[in-house]
């Protein structure tokens, strides 16, 4: 039923993709706040439990109604499944940005492929160039394509029913909500939520890293997977930054304007400088990776079901 679940979400999702996710989130964000407001005295223990508190109830929920929908049919916990999938993924919603940096950027038109960057970032884009548009667009297609599909269908494959991918989200939600504030109450707070999400996300950097490295140049991917990875800001984003580079044979990361001033980051990656061609090849990758995934599955699926 996983790979049945996940190709279904898929397709659905790339027909009709979801136009705001902002509303599905509002209660989890209310509840997050109500928690924070009850139980953040600036210490990591009442952090965790105030975790425990958002995540627990959630997978229950998740677990509970999907069997007591496969109780009644199997096919409404297939559809149940399909339903928490297409909620919890999302990565075409995203991709239309990186879609519109591509046809811009074949036209010519540096100045709108700017701004569906500065759109999908969140800060102004007008002092790049189209390279570097080009640079920040597949590190952006590339993280999505992690954070909106691998990781979250990974772990809906580990855990019973959709509960992995409610795992996922939620996880990644509240190390977001409460764990990158600069605030340093609200900091040490949210430090159980990031050290939690950092081992979530640990398993799936890595299988999605390694899966880069077989579909595109492994010995590159590999190279710098264990070379550059770790000096990301976000180091497990990093471990898939850096073998999707190596692995298309482009450098990523490096300085760019940001708000008047250079931002300075390590570089991942080896071979050329990012262009408009290299667009193409960050999407065949994520799509080779995401044909290797589906036809594993479907061999175990098929495997499980003989034996």
């Amino acid at each position: 039923m996983s790979f049945l679940s996940l190709t279904l979400a898929l397709l659905l999702e790339q027909w009709r993709p979801l136009a705001d996710r902002r509303a599905l989130f509002a209660p989890l964000a209310a509840y997050a706040n109500f928690l924070e407001r009850q139980l953040n005295v600036g210490q990591s223990a009442p952090g965790a439990l105030a975790w425990l508190a958002a995540v627990v109830p959630a997978l229950a929920a998740a677990w509970f109604l999907y069997s007591a929908f496969y109780a009644v049919s199997p096919l409404l916990g297939l559809a149940f499944n399909v339903g928490v999938l297409y909620l919890t993924m999302g990565f075409r919603q995203q991709s239309r940005h990186f879609s519109e940096i591509q046809r811009a950027l074949r036209e010519g038109d540096v100045e709108r492929a700017r701004r569906a960057l500065a759109e999908f970032r969140g800060h102004d884009c007008s002092a790049l160039s189209a390279a570097e548009v080009s640079r920040l667009a597949i590190e952006d297609a590339l993280a999505v394509a992690y954070r909106r599909v691998f990781a979250p269908a990974l772990w809906f494959v580990v855990l019973p029913g959709p509960a992995g991918a409610v795992l996922y989200r939620v996880a990644a939600f509240l190390a977001r909500r409460w764990g990158a504030r600069p605030d340093p109450e609200v900091a040490e707070f949210g430090a159980f939520a990031r050290r939690a999400f950092a081992a979530i996300d640990w398993v799936p950097a890595r299988v999605t890293a390694l899966t880069f490295a077989v579909v595109g140049d492994f010995e590159d991917a590999v190279y710098c997977w264990r070379t550059q990875a770790a000096r990301w800001i976000d180091p497990l984003l990093g471990v898939v930054l850096a073998a999707g580079a190596g692995a298309m044979g482009v450098r990523l990361g490096g300085a760019h304007p940001v708000a008047g001033r250079m931002e300075e980051r390590p570089e991942l990656g080896t071979g050329d400088d990012a262009d408009t061609a290299f667009l193409d090849t960050a999407i065949g990758l994520v799509r080779r990776t995401l044909v290797v995934w589906l036809a594993l599955l479907l061999m175990l699926s098929l495997t499980a079901a003989l034996g």
